[in-house]
């Protein structure tokens, strides 16, 4: 190192010493905390987050690929029959939109799970409660049971989004390493629609040398069943995730309070709330609208076109184009 870089090196180390702390914070280990570099645990964190936003999406999107089979089989209904159509599109809306309305509903109260039993400890078991949700699913026996196993996975979905949010945002303080954390974990939640439409098409190709479930190869069961993965490393490395000091501070000082839905909407931060709640609506709307009912809104996606037919009345009536 040149002698002019060693002494600049020098004079800037002793110049942060002697800089006072800032709100209690040692300056050497908030510049420390800063630097590009992660630590072994810091790795780990961040690869189970990813893991964990990744499998969210995957969850969510597997509805629009195993509707149709399984509502077939479940209900014992054929596909290609008007009334059978009926009631799969029936059903589809009951496990949808249940499902969708039974995470929201729990994602609020993941607020105030994730307060009483800690950010890591909610993580887990929410990531553990959707991997076996949907690993129980893909033994269903009727629609019914398909449903309740469904809102399960999406309660899991939507606490283990509301902890994991707490938990980085807790355990990476600085600023622009925290923003970089949240904002790079959560774009894996795009590639969880990839994953399970690579996950579902391997079922489709390779189910008939899969070990038969209730005496069928059926795809959309081992689809379903795939869902258990992430859960897999997470019971491996679970002893290895710290919790959030932040709230083991406030835990040990017995400065923890309830929560109040009402803050969010005191004067400081009603604005706030209002614009990120409608964005987010617009944004999951959108997911759900475009997304998960595709299906539903172009009906010629429905069916395996045979052209030996018959095809149900909605079915004939589509335009040409289609």
């Amino acid at each position: 190192m040149p002698e002019w870089r060693r002494g600049l090196s020098h004079k800037t180390s002793a110049h942060l010493r002697e800089l006072p702390a800032e709100k209690g914070v040692n300056v050497s280990e908030k510049w420390q905390a800063s630097g590009p570099r992660f630590t072994g645990v810091q790795w780990l964190i961040v690869v189970i987050a990813a893991l964990g936003f990744a499998f969210d999406i995957y969850e969510l999107l597997m509805m629009p690929l195993i509707a149709r089979p399984a509502l077939a089989e479940l209900l014992g209904v054929d596909p290609y029959t008007a009334s059978g159509n009926a009631a799969i599109l029936r059903w589809t809306g009951y496990i949808m939109w249940g499902s969708a309305v039974s995470g929201g509903l729990f994602g609020l109260l993941g607020g105030y799970l994730t307060d009483l039993f800690g950010r890591r400890r909610v993580l887990v078991f929410s990531i553990l409660l959707y991997a076996f949700s949907a690993l129980a699913a893909g033994f269903s026996t009727s629609a019914h049971m398909l449903l309740v196993l469904r809102c399960l996975t999406f309660i899991g979905v939507c606490v283990e989004f509301v902890a994991a949010v707490a938990w980085l945002a807790e355990l990476f303080p600085e600023p622009r390493r925290r923003e970089a954390v949240l904002g790079y974990t959560q774009a894996f939640s795009s590639v969880g629609g990839l994953l399970v439409t690579a996950a579902y098409y391997l079922c489709v190709t390779f189910a008939d040398h899969l070990p038969a479930i209730y005496g069928q190869h059926a795809p959309w069961r081992y689809t379903l069943i795939s869902g258990v993965i992430p859960a897999l490393p997470l019971i491996v490395v679970r002893p290895f995730l710290p919790e959030s000091p932040i709230w083991e501070e406030k835990r040990r000082l017995g400065t923890l309070k309830r929560p109040s839905l009402a803050e969010l909407f005191a004067p400081r931060l009603r604005r706030t709330t209002l614009v990120t709640a409608t964005l987010f609506a617009c944004g999951y709307g959108a997911a759900f609208g475009a997304i998960q009912l595709t299906p539903q809104i172009v009906p010629g996606l429905l069916f395996t076109w045979d052209r030996s037919g018959p095809y149900p009345e909605s079915v004939n009536n589509l335009p040409s184009a289609l």
